[in-house]
């Protein structure tokens, strides 16, 4: 019977484990005070569990800060919306000029959970358009590319 019950408590314990390990956006965002800024993309990750972008950020005196956002939609969520690596990593090229609004990290670094961003078309990118961490990807497919003309 002790043997039982420590092999019950030793598998509820591992099967804990993995959910603690993965924060919420509540604890590590702050989702009531959104920053919205303009960018330049250094780089951009397309990876599990989600994606990370990095950009720059030049204030009104011509300092740059070095931000991270990282996406909610993961990558399956991702190709589901039509963001697949290739799109998603054409889209988010280094040199790209970005509006990006954040839920700035609780800790105060330059870091955040990106809810919006659009590129300078003002075209929503990479499945996120403003409903916070965790919504459906948007954006869709790529378009289909136009039929020649004559044919």
């Amino acid at each position: 019977m002790r043997t039982k019950y420590s092999v019950l408590c030793v598998g509820l314990l591992a099967a804990a484990i993995p959910a603690v390990a993965h924060h919420g956006t509540g604890a590590s965002y702050d989702l009531s005070h959104p920053v919205t800024m303009q960018g330049i993309v250094t780089e951009f990750h397309y990876a599990n569990p989600h994606p990370q972008l990095f950009f720059d950020v030049t204030d009104d005196k011509g300092e740059v800060t070095h931000w991270s956002g990282e996406f909610y939609p993961n990558p399956a969520q991702l190709i589901q919306g039509g963001w697949g690596r290739r799109r998603s990593e054409a889209a988010l090229a280094p040199g790209t000029k970005i509006t990006v609004t954040v839920a700035p990290a609780r800790a105060g670094t330059k870091v955040g959970a990106i809810t919006k961003l659009v590129n300078e078309k003002s075209e929503v990118l990479l499945g996120v358009g403003g409903g916070g961490p965790g919504e459906v990807p948007q954006g869709g497919p790529p378009p289909a590319p136009a039929p020649e003309p004559g044919k």
